[in-house]
């Protein structure tokens, strides 16, 4: 432990100017923001290895800020907070628990904190950048390419170590029993994995079960029925893309769905019979399932064979079809899939018409989630696009996993869960009006 790392215990009370001065004055002398524990601790014992967990100051002040501070004392956390973050504190690190300082901060209920909202800022400061040196083709080591990583952290480091990460956490937060996580995290997935790789899923067998459609050989959950509320707020969604004004509604209601999925949301919008209804689906085993049901045969009904990038070029460069509702619910693409399908949404969609999707972006972490959120709503107002959220909790049955609980769990047949978030995020987009 360093002066460092005492300094972000906050060891006296009040929470004043002294802590920023002292904070500044240790980073403008070489010590990085991102020090951690781990490394003080190797190198005071003349440890040579090095450490495999991240517990930086940012972690130490989310777990050992006073709850009770008054609003002078949350001034000066947020000034260190802000000042750690200037000199290249790491958001998103992970600490012996594999928490980030965020999630360390949702556990202890301080979320309303602006601090946590710096944090989250960061983050999304962060995926900006990173997306931006992208485009120059620079390369960064990816996740498996280090090597010789030592198998084992010494014991007595793992000790003291959680014991300054864990002291205070359970102040405010019901999460008293906080587990050490596996070290050395297993890669689940290689790159080629269904679950990562859409040509590898498009080739992949999928098997419909009661409540839910996974790839057939590792049970990974393309869809579940736990989703269905969330459907209907989405089906809900698309048909107000049918109101003109609040007094005249479209005459043609055009509706497009990506991703048929189990057929949840499909199942609701023909219910609303709208003109046309296109369906854009590319794994043969769900168009199987279209034909077996009797979708093809529906009068009113279009069937899109193949993936939406080509499909919706094709209607793109037609220029005779136009959405009043567009949603976008497909498996194993990522958010840079979605921002190319921006460029489709703003020339198909009604300018009274109304893009929406399921939003599981980052939702595996709460903090992650949020940071996603505002990069929505970043990115869709670069295309001319408002978003608006709806904030909905989620069934319970989806927040905990049968080896954390006695009680039953979506995920209990599962390989992976793609959900851990208590609040749902729905969203509505529309064009900006000028």
């Amino acid at each position: 432990m360093s002066d460092l790392h005492d300094l972000c215990k906050f060891p006296s009370r009040p929470v004043n100017q002294e802590y920023i001065n002292n904070l500044r004055y240790y980073l403008s002398n070489g010590i990085p923001a991102t020090y951690t524990v781990e490394e003080a601790y190797n190198f005071t014992n003349n440890i040579e290895e090095d450490a495999l967990t991240t517990t930086t100051p940012l972690h130490l002040i989310a777990t050992h800020v006073p709850i009770d501070c008054d609003a002078q004392e949350k001034e000066v956390v947020d000034t260190m907070v802000q000042t750690l973050l200037e000199y290249g504190a790491g958001w998103c690190l992970t600490d012996i628990n594999n928490d980030t300082p965020g999630c360390i901060l949702l556990k202890r209920d301080l979320a309303k904190w602006n601090i946590y909202q710096l944090i989250v800022d960061a983050g999304v400061r962060a995926e900006l950048l990173l997306r931006k040196v992208g485009e120059y083709d620079v390369e960064f080591i990816e996740e498996g390419e280090v090597q010789e990583v030592p198998e084992l952290v010494n014991e007595k480091v793992n000790e003291e170590v959680k014991e300054s990460v864990n002291e205070g956490v359970s102040e405010g937060t019901n999460d008293t029993n906080m587990k050490l996580p596996t070290l050395l995290k297993e890669i689940d997935d290689a790159p080629d994995a269904p679950s990562l790789n859409q040509n590898a899923y498009l080739n992949t067998p999928l098997e419909y079960t009661e409540d839910s459609l996974i790839t057939k050989d590792r049970h990974d959950g393309v869809m579940m029925s736990w989703e269905t509320g969330l459907m209907q707020l989405g089906c809900d969604s698309l048909f107000e893309g049918a109101k003109i004004t609040s007094d005249e509604t479209d005459s043609e209601v055009v509706i497009l769905n990506i991703g048929f999925g189990m057929g949840i949301i499909d199942t609701m919008i023909a219910l609303k019979k709208p003109t046309k209804h296109y369906i854009c689906e590319a794994h043969p085993d769900v168009l199987r399932k279209l034909h077996d049901d009797g979708w093809y045969e529906k009068p009113n009904v279009v069937i899109l064979e193949g993936r939406w990038q080509e499909q919706l070029d094709t209607l793109l460069s037609q220029g005779n079809v136009f959405f009043n509702g567009i949603y976008y619910d497909t498996f194993s693409e990522h958010y840079l899939d979605m921002l190319e399908l921006f460029d489709y949404v703003v020339g198909l969609l009604k300018p009274h018409g109304v893009f929406s999707f399921f939003n599981g972006l980052g939702a595996d972490r709460e903090v992650i989630y949020d940071v996603y959120k505002k990069l929505v709503e970043i990115d869709l107002g670069n295309y001319g696009l408002q978003c608006k959220f709806t904030s909905v909790y989620v069934p319970a049955s989806t927040l905990h996993i049968n080896q954390d609980s006695n009680e039953k769990s979506v995920w209990d047949d599962v390989k992976r869960s793609y959900w851990s978030c208590p609040v749902y995020y729905h969203p509505e987009a529309r064009f900006i009006d000028i």
